[in-house]
């Protein structure tokens, strides 16, 4: 075999190569790989010729006299196009009870790999003793330097002025009535972008786009579970080849670079949701694929004096060990990789918590990957927002190291949603979530754009579940409905579940208005989640991570269906946009305008009597005042169930009118702009589980 190998490489003309860049890296006349593993013997590159073929047409032997440089294995092979298909065999010590899980046996996907091709993928057989050269996946070369950008650039939307949208690339267009032509990948989400800017958001969150497993499938009641929101990578590199439409051509890249200059024509920003804290290689009993092939100890965090085990601070079976120099490379070169090579503009960092530890497990107060990625120029200017937590218990909230990461704010999304419940003696907590989070923020000299704000998240409830249910629906998932969280802080409205009660509908459109008005009136940064905006349901089901069917798609039969709820949103984040009282990026200070007004003063139903101690408070009240010469603010929030009388604020100059009142119905609910009536009284009688908000005008002379 040996003798066959250095023949292969001399007909080849295979060369040295170089350490870096990790990879495989082509130009005009071959491509140069490289891996690193520290304790491995002998490492050898499969080549095939064609994407369908089983066996390599080629082996190329890399030993560690004259194709390794350090602990990185390297060689570049002359000849090869865009395209071509590799993998790798790993040789080295065998000693589970050492944390050692080298196995030749095994065929190895390239970490820094930028395409994956899954055709032949049988998870079973890589769990399994014995070789998988004949179900593994395959790396793919790809070329990507001569793409055509046309000018691209990114957008640079400030913080404070950025509205988010979660979204799933698959789901949002895979049901049948979504009318692209590509259904379910990065082309379908393209023909879609008219919808966005309609809807008015400025970004876009794309759940996991990392390649993960398309073929973990399990059954329950005969129907088919997969792994639908890709929350466990098989790369950190390349575009899930799930979402392309031509894969196995090597299209990934081209196909997501398509996307993100689509949306950056129509100034919408792209922000991936990554995933570094844990990998789909699993626990002990998991597939052999990529990392824990090259070097098993670096990469993952092994149970001290047992290491055949792994720890689990990610709930997923295994742990990145993102502080180890390798591992911070390995995160780092694959940030740097999406923003200068891809132009992404931010990140979502999925249970970031985990970033955060050291190599011993424990929390850390200078992790050096949170600060290498705060400090990193190429990512000086992209979004940085952390899940400031993880599954082991570590909640980081208000105290995430570093200074311009922003914070899922887990404490907006239980308080508001309890006090638009209806739960008493929260307008203390609420007033501090409108502010931007001041208790948790300014104590360590952070911003309101440290807070990003959401009522709802791919994991959890959609907005219309959460005034539909008062428990979670999971049973579909094959639990036994055990999964997911139990307390969701949710109200039915009175029904459990989908009502043809005109009355309880009413009433869930308007709590739904309550959800949305509040966010948007939040200093910080707002997100919502894909289709609240026309009531999309998953059937109670709070964690439909295995759902890749009509439970978690896009109905777009709804944006006609619920087209009152859909304008509201529109015209509510449009009111966002133009009024910057609502985009702050410092806290209040007191500062009085030329009106007389503070740039915040809260009130209750009375003015300036907020009732923070009071127990049953449920009515809170504010004025914003503005300095720029735009419109002060008066806002009125009634969740108690019945009516109140507010006073509202005097003001110098002006005149009050009105903007929205979710207690109307469409399209009284929100007025079009210069069309909002006038407010002559001196209080507003707003009925219950409503929010009105006021906006001062020129008084005629």
């Amino acid at each position: 075999m040996r003798a066959d190998a250095d023949a292969s490489n001399r007909a080849m003309d295979v060369q040295r190569g170089e350490p870096l860049p990790l990879g495989s890296t082509g130009d005009a006349n071959g491509f140069n790989f490289s891996v690193f593993s520290e304790h491995a013997t002998l490492i050898e590159l499969l080549l095939f010729d064609r994407p369908e073929d089983i066996e390599p047409a080629r082996t190329i032997r890399l030993d560690p006299v004259n194709h390794k440089t350090f602990h990185f294995w390297h060689a570049y092979v002359p000849g090869l196009a865009h395209g071509t298909h590799y993998a790798f065999r790993v040789h080295g010590p065998e000693d589970p009870a050492q944390g050692q899980r080298y196995d030749p046996r095994k065929v190895l996907i390239d970490p820094y790999a930028r395409g994956i091709d899954q055709r032949l993928w049988k998870r079973a057989i890589a769990c399994l003793p014995g070789d998988n050269l004949t179900t593994a996946m395959r790396s793919v070369a790809i070329l990507g330097q001569d793409y055509d950008w046309e000018g691209d650039k990114p957008v640079g939307r400030p913080l404070s002025n950025t509205i988010v949208y979660e979204m799933h690339v698959g789901g949002f267009t895979k049901s049948r009535n979504s009318g692209v032509r590509h259904p379910g990948t990065y082309a379908g989400v393209a023909e879609k972008i008219p919808y966005l800017q309609k809807l008015g958001v400025t970004a876009v969150e794309f759940m996991p786009v990392f390649d993960f497993d398309l073929t973990e499938v399990w059954y329950h009641d005969g129907k088919p579970l997969r792994n639908y929101w890709g929350y466990n990578p098989v790369s950190f590199f390349a575009p899930h080849c799930g979402f392309c439409v031509e894969p196995s051509a090597g299209s990934h890249v081209r196909e997501f670079r398509d996307l993100v200059k689509a949306l950056h024509r129509a100034g919408i920003e792209v922000i991936l949701d990554v995933v570094f804290n844990h990998t789909d290689e699993g626990n002990e009993l998991g597939p052999t694929f990529c990392l824990r092939g090259f070097e098993n100890g670096s990469y993952y965090y092994l149970t001290p004096g047992a290491e055949q085990y792994y720890e689990d601070f990610s709930g997923c079976g295994n742990t990145v060990n993102c502080n180890h120099p390798i591992t911070e490379k390995l995160i780092l070169d694959s940030l740097r990789y999406w923003v200068t090579e891809m132009h992404v503009d931010g990140f979502r960092f999925d249970e970031a918590s985990i970033l955060s530890r050291g190599e011993d497990g424990k929390p850390m107060e200078y992790p050096p990957v949170i600060w290498a990625i705060e400090l990193e120029d190429d990512l000086a200017d992209t979004k940085v927002i952390a899940e400031a937590w993880d599954a082991a218990g570590l909640y980081e909230v208000g105290h995430f190291p570093g200074y311009r990461w922003t914070e899922w704010n887990g404490k907006f999304r239980d308080d508001v949603r309890r006090y638009v419940r209806g739960d008493p003696g929260l307008v203390g907590d609420v007033a501090a979530r409108i502010a931007g989070s001041p208790d948790l923020y300014q104590w360590n000299e952070h911003l309101p754009i440290n807070s990003l704000n959401f009522v709802t998240a791919h994991d959890g409830f959609t907005m219309n579940d959460l005034v539909s249910y008062n428990a979670k629906h999971n049973e579909a998932n094959g639990e036994n409905n055990r999964d997911g969280v139990d307390e969701n802080g949710s109200w039915n409205c009175g029904v459990e579940g989908a009502s043809q009660d005109p009355a309880i509908e009413g009433l869930r459109d308007r709590q739904i208005r309550n959800f949305a008005t509040i966010l948007m009136l939040s200093q910080g940064i707002p997100m919502i989640s894909m289709g609240d905006e026309v009531r999309r349901t998953q059937g109670g089901n709070n964690n439909a991570y295995c759902q890749d069917n009509e439970t978690s798609w896009f109905d777009w039969a709804l944006t006609t269906e619920n087209a009152p709820l859909l304008r509201f949103w529109a015209r509510l984040i449009d009111f966002r946009k133009r009024n910057s009282v609502l985009c702050r990026s410092t806290y209040f200070s007191g500062d009085v305008n030329e009106r007389g007004i503070q740039d915040v003063e809260w009130h209750g139903t009375r003015l300036h009597s907020p009732g923070w101690n009071d127990p049953n408070a449920r009515a809170l009240s504010f004025t914003l005042g503005s300095f720029d010469g735009g419109p002060d603010l008066h806002v009125m929030m009634n969740l108690w169930w019945e009516d109140l009388d507010f006073e509202i604020r005097p003001i110098r100059n002006r005149q009050w009118h009105r903007a929205l009142d979710t207690s109307l119905a469409s399209p009284d609910d929100i007025a079009d702009l210069g069309s909002e009536p006038l407010v002559t009284s001196v209080s507003y009688c707003l009925p219950g589980r409503s929010i009105a908000v006021l906006v001062s005008k020129e008084a005629p002379a």
